[in-house]
């Protein structure tokens, strides 16, 4: 009785506590509209409560509720702790299905904009379901793919904002999650589509329960499985769906509320499934109120769903330590024998590929009429000093990414560790993003503060992840909180109107469009120098993977290596942002092609990753420079679109 009296105690504190806050901040916010001087008529100041204020509120407790009731729903029945509807690609398949939609089929959008939106989220969620089931639902499989999808969708909106952009511009602060209201029409229609999804939810909370059991004892109890699957994964993408509809992009809650819920003493599906929404409400309805209180004026342009991370992601890393996740991971599979290149096979086609990516690169182009052509003997020195650079930019930029991935999928023991993944990109996104717009000179400038972005994140990740040994699920985790604080920051800074946003904006993008033969150079120097660090590390990264007690007993100093080692993909990474903006996907994509191809050491992965990473991003970068001539298309989410798919054809394949 103590213990049950315990499991409501935690919870029920936690949601008073938010809910009191979300209410002293609301009241601070609705008491100048009704005392000021600035709205004497008392009419006017009813009407902005009634109409903008209370709904937006309202949203707010909706939409929060119903992205908490998602993840908990997500986590339940795919026993998988990490899984949301960001970290599955749910919201970013309904933000790139509202996107095309709006540029190519506008009119569907008046017929049925939630319909849209469900049909974007139930595509990402068959898409990265189906490859987690065949490798039995694993939580790394899932997650990763999730991610996968995520970025690919994430790249591909960006392409069609930045090449329709006085059609698409207003979508951007609202893909960001945008909570302002005019009417009541969106919390009504939300609020009557939460009800009806939760009010199903309580007829199978004990199938869900008996899921704990295991996958053969619940089915011996009579649990069918696929259909259980199938039906409480089909709510948590309506209820992801509607809220996109409804808001844009809200991202973090449906992670952390049903941490909170389980830290504070939930611990059966039934409590889970009931407080998970009460604190996502609370959520999403404090952090709304302080960005009305703090942004005054700029409240209703700034987006909650980025302020959301800032505020939500701290908590999360605070909660980490505390997070027990064991007894809901499950193993990986067995994977089947698969026959493997042996000898120098695998290193001489990377460097025939790398050599023909490089080749076309160079000679191959579009002419003035938009034909294929080859670099003439007459224009050749002239197109060459304009070429050379951005394809040299691109490929040490690839290079450095994917010795980083490298580097640190063998320090955490995570395939699915990247400079992208664990949040370091967008660190040193972070850091360029105040180079701007603290008007840091030149490009030593901006080097400086995208390696100490870099590095902080690193730093914070080590720190979170040390006292469980790096394993793989914390570092994972991490990393997305910190990728979604560091890209809720650069977002808010993004929309605040400063002109400086949109140089920001198009250099996140990835672009080589404004590389030289200095900015080339300095990037070739680096990437030099740190590529030679690297290989020289070798010893360490060959035996720091076997554990903690064979690399002291070699003669390995632990912390000094590992320092260093984090320390040098910091910098790579920060060296390769610079110019191909933090959404390449080469650091994820580089090592794992390289492994697949049978180079397990690390010598020959390192420079088999290089070689990929490099090649990989020439041809991003020929890609569009040449698909919509004479416009070009940033290599970076060139990169990533094309990345994205063969990375998860792989994943497919692995059973």
């Amino acid at each position: 009785m103590i213990a049950h009296r315990r499991d409501h105690i935690g919870p029920a504190l936690v949601v008073a506590s938010l809910l009191c806050m979300g209410a002293v901040a609301s009241w601070f916010l609705v008491a100048p509209l009704l005392t000021g001087p600035a709205l004497p008529d008392t009419e006017v100041a009813r009407m902005v409560i009634t109409y903008s204020t209370l709904p937006r509120l309202a949203t707010a407790l909706i939409a929060g509720a119903s992205l908490a009731l998602s993840g908990a729903l997500f986590q339940q029945v795919l026993r998988n702790p990490l899984a949301d509807p960001t970290t599955l690609g749910v919201s970013a398949g309904a933000n790139l299905a509202i996107v095309l939609v709006s540029l190519f089929l506008p009119g569907l959008l008046g017929a049925g904009r939630d319909v849209v939106a469900l049909v974007g989220s139930a595509t990402a969620a068959a898409i990265v379901i189906g490859l987690g089931a065949r490798r039995g639902f694993s939580p790394y499989s899932l997650v990763l793919s999730g991610l996968v999808l995520s970025l690919w969708c994430g790249g591909l909106s960006a392409i069609l904002i930045l090449l329709n952009d006085r059609y698409l511009a207003s979508l951007f602060i609202w893909g960001a999650g945008s909570l302002a209201q005019q009417s009541w029409v969106i919390p009504l229609s939300l609020l009557w589509k939460l009800a009806a999804i939760g009010i199903a939810c309580a007829f199978v909370i004990r199938p869900l329960a008996l899921l704990d059991l295991g996958e053969s004892s619940s089915t011996a109890l009579g649990v069918r499985l696929v259909r259980l699957r199938f039906l409480v994964v089909a709510g948590a993408v309506a209820l992801a769906a509607f809220v996109t509809s409804a808001v844009g992009v809200i991202g973090f809650i449906g992670l952390v509320a049903p941490t909170i819920a389980r830290l504070s003493g939930a611990r059966r599906p039934a409590q889970l499934l009931f407080w998970s929404p009460l604190i996502g409400a609370g959520l999403l309805f404090v952090a709304d109120a302080v960005l009305q209180l703090a942004a005054d004026t700029l409240g209703n342009f700034l987006p909650t769903g980025a302020v959301t991370a800032i505020f939500g992601s701290p908590l999360l890393l605070a909660l980490l330590p505390r997070l027990k996740i064991r007894h809901r991971l499950q193993a990986p599979p067995v994977r089947r024998p698969t026959r493997k290149w042996v000898g120098a096979t695998p290193m001489v086609i990377a460097v025939a590929g790398f050599l023909v990516f490089l080749s076309i690169a160079i000679l191959l182009g579009r002419g003035v009429d938009g034909h294929w052509t080859i670099i003439s003997s007459e224009f050749l020195a002239d197109i060459l000093s304009v070429r050379i650079p951005k394809v040299a930019a691109a490929l040490s930029s690839g290079a450095m990414l994917a010795i980083a991935g490298c580097i640190l999928q063998r320090l955490t023991g995570n395939e699915m560790a990247s400079p992208e993944v664990l949040g370091i990109s967008a660190g040193a996104t972070f850091g360029i993003a105040l180079a701007v717009f603290a008007a840091a000179p030149g490009f030593s400038g901006q080097f400086a503060f995208a390696t100490a972005g870099a590095i902080a994140v690193l730093a914070v990740i080590f720190l979170t992840s040390r006292q469980s040994a790096f394993a793989p699920e914390r570092v994972l985790l991490a990393g997305i909180a910190l990728s979604a604080m560091v890209d809720a920051v650069v977002g808010v800074l993004s929309s605040s109107g400063d002109p400086r946003a949109v140089l920001l904006m198009r250099w996140m993008s990835g672009s080589t469009y404004l590389v030289d033969g200095r900015i080339a150079a300095a990037e070739m120097g680096i990437a030099a120098v740190l590529i030679a660090v690297a290989l020289a590390a070798r010893r360490w990264l060959d035996i720091l993977p076997l554990g903690a007690a064979p690399s002291v007993a070699v003669g390995v100093p632990l912390a000094r290596s590992r320092l260093a080692l984090f320390g040098l993909a910091g910098l790579m990474t920060a060296a390769a942002t610079l110019t191909v903006g933090p959404l390449s996907f080469v650091g994820l994509m580089g090592p794992h092609l390289a492994r697949e191809a049978g180079l397990t050491r690390a010598p020959p992965q390192m420079i088999g990753a290089a070689l990929i990473g490099g090649g990989l991003m020439m041809a991003a970068d020929f890609v569009g420079r040449t698909l919509v001539s004479p416009y070009q298309i940033p290599a970076g989410l060139v990169c990533a679109l094309i990345g994205a798919p063969v990375l998860m054809l792989m994943l497919g394949r692995k059973t």
